[in-house]
């Protein structure tokens, strides 16, 4: 267990997700199935097209126009993988802020960000929230977040994830932890709910499930997100979420690092495009992807696949460079610009053979 408060910890042993020693998803979702060994050792030794020949196109963000006034409306800035920047009603959410190199327990080895975030950390405007969905490296990003608080930021979180917040020096009264379906206005007009998810948590060997994960609700000015974090498919939790909260403008859903052995936990483009209709979402816009090698499919297989799978369905994608923008009411970003890269080094490798 975590080093915690006594409100925490009873808070934690009377939520419905605990039982036993840890939380629990609504169904059963083993983090890994099938043959473990083989997938581990496919983890570590086959690097087949996992990363990118270079960094990805993207669009450095101005940040003067994240500075001037938040959109009355809703504009979402992707900044890679599940750190977006978000204005909403006249309010400002920044979730999962990963800003450092690698999403790793330590700073010479694990995975390491294909490029840049397109803007500095310390060049965007202080949000009025911050969200993070879990305590999983790739979202929970010590250094990141540490320099967030030391600016005054609020941190809005899942239930027992708190402590680590508190861990690194962070006032507990700039964290609020909420349980599956709790609801907070962390700013006049500003509603941010916890829902539920299909995950697993843990930043160590011993702490497996010992904080909560969550999916969110993010609801302001007319205009209603949903930010799923991580987490794979339960049909009836999708449509639950859908019918109490729905519809939402824009889904944001993961799909990256999907793989059959983790597909009870993580979605996957097919999947995503199921939850978004259950969602009663109007725009998918795919996250978890194009920024860290985390699963064992190529780098650019998850947006492609999304693309095969979205073909003859009534679906709009909005598929931003990162640091790119999607705004309500404008024309979505449709076209598949990852491929430029590819093409890129396809041609280079084309033109060395001609020379050899």
């Amino acid at each position: 267990m975590l080093p915690t408060s006594a409100d925490r910890l009873t808070r934690m042993l009377r939520s419905p997700a605990w039982s036993g020693n840890g939380f629990k998803n609504r169904v059963s979702a083993p983090m890994m199935t099938g043959g473990q060994a083989r997938t581990m050792a496919r983890f570590f030794f086959e690097r087949a097209e996992r990363e990118p020949p270079g960094p990805l196109p993207s669009v450095p963000v101005d940040p003067a126009v994240l500075r001037g006034p938040a959109s009355s409306g809703l504009r979402v800035t992707w900044l890679g993988h599940s750190t977006l920047f978000i204005e909403i009603g006249g309010l400002r959410v920044l979730t999962d802020p990963v800003w450092s190199e690698r999403a790793s327990p330590v700073s010479f080895g694990g995975p390491k960000r294909f490029q840049p975030v397109p803007v500095a950390l310390d060049a965007i405007p202080m949000p009025d929230v911050v969200v993070i969905s879990h305590d999983h490296y790739d979202h929970l990003d010590r250094a990141t977040v540490q320099a967030l608080a030391g600016r005054g930021a609020r941190f809005v979180t899942a239930l027992g994830v708190g402590a680590h917040l508190e861990g690194w020096g962070i006032a507990p009264t700039q964290v609020t932890e909420l349980d599956w379906w709790e609801e907070v206005s962390p700013a006049a007009g500003l509603a941010i709910r916890a829902l539920p998810a299909q995950h697993f948590s843990g930043r160590g060997m011993f702490d497996r499930n010992k904080t909560l994960w969550a999916s969110w609700s993010i609801d302001a000015g007319g205009h209603r997100l949903y930010f799923g974090g991580d987490g794979g498919f339960d049909g009836e939790g999708f449509a639950e979420i859908g019918e109490r909260c729905g519809p939402f403008d824009m889904t944001l859903l993961e799909i990256g690092a999907f793989d059959p052995s983790w597909g009870t936990v993580h979605l996957g483009p097919e999947k995503a495009l199921e939850a978004h209709r259950l969602l009663q979402g109007r725009v998918l816009l795919p996250i978890h992807w194009g920024t860290f090698n985390l699963g064992l499919h190529a780098w650019d297989a998850p947006a492609e696949e999304l693309l095969v799978a979205a073909r003859g369905k009534d679906v709009r994608l909005a598929l931003p460079k990162i640091g790119a923008s999607v705004l309500s009411g404008e024309a979505l970003p449709a076209e598949p610009w990852w491929r430029a890269l590819r093409e890129g080094a396809q041609a280079v490798g084309e033109r060395v053979e001609r020379l050899a």
